[in-house]
């Protein structure tokens, strides 16, 4: 059954050229929305764009930069008239080194993107609904990183704190105006943006086997249960839904980590 509201509906997603927006997009346009296809990588988001069924538009942009997000607002707006929905969704991991080896440039760029780049197009989709008189609804993709610590891509760390902020605040600026704003938190997702400890990419067999012993559900999880969330959220289905901050990782964050889990192979 398709989550109600999506159909025709104009679509936003950053970062979609790989990763969870590609899968975000190709689910919002199975729903019936029209997707505009955001990535720096102009090659990425052509190819994501040519995939989809419905109607869509392929844009190259630097969320980072006011002229790039309002290009891709631009070209949205001329192609369909409108945008109703968006998922934020573009960021970059940084470097995992330790903190006194960050150079200060690695954590301007990583925060130039997550916090940076999420604050801006929240901004111009405020401003787009008050343009067209509407409401509607926005998703920013933090992390489990959002509410826990690490020694490592403490930039990163630091960045989806700070989009759990950025989605509270929008959710108490968007009621009044009809928008909601929520936040979600992948757990482990081979998405290959984040490289485990030791350098090992996140879909390789080590990854895959940290995620079954630190992962109530012993498993990593996929792009697509990431992207139903996120339709769900940008649905009808979520109307009373708005300031959230939702995780998708498998229990993880649910984890107390001075208790063991449950026996592997324990749970039938």
């Amino acid at each position: 059954m398709a989550f109600a509201g999506l159909e025709g509906k104009v679509a936003v997603v950053t970062g979609a050229g790989s990763g969870i927006g590609a899968g975000v997009a190709r689910r919002l346009s199975a729903e019936g929305a029209r997707v505009v296809v955001v990535d720096r990588d102009e090659d990425r988001a052509t190819s994501i764009a040519g995939e989809l069924a419905g109607d869509t538009l392929s844009v190259a942009a630097d969320v980072s930069q006011e002229d790039g997000v309002g290009a891709y607002m631009d070209a949205a707006v001329e192609r369909f008239g409108r945008v109703d929905l968006y998922h934020l969704n573009a960021g970059i991991a940084g470097t995992p080194v330790a903190i006194p080896e960050i150079e200060a440039h690695e954590f301007d760029d990583v925060m130039a993107v997550n916090v940076r780049g999420v604050f801006l197009g929240l901004r111009e989709a405020f401003r787009q609904y008050e343009r067209q008189d509407s409401g509607g609804a926005v998703v920013m993709t933090s992390s489990l990183a959002g509410v826990l610590g690490a020694a490592d891509i403490v930039p990163y760390h630091v960045s989806k704190h700070a989009v759990l902020g950025l989605a509270r605040c929008g959710a108490i600026h968007g009621a009044t105006c009809g928008v909601r704003v929520n936040a979600i938190a992948p757990g482990i997702i081979p998405t290959n943006l984040i490289s485990q400890p030791g350098g090992a990419p996140v879909n390789s067999d080590a990854a895959h086997e940290r995620a079954r012993v630190t992962t109530p559900l012993e498993r990593a999880g996929t792009v697509d249960e990431v992207a139903a969330l996120v339709a769900f959220l940008l649905s009808d289905e979520a109307a009373y839904i708005t300031g959230g901050f939702y995780p998708v990782d498998g229990g993880a964050g649910a984890a107390n980590p001075f208790r063991p889990l449950p026996a592997e192979g324990s749970r039938g």
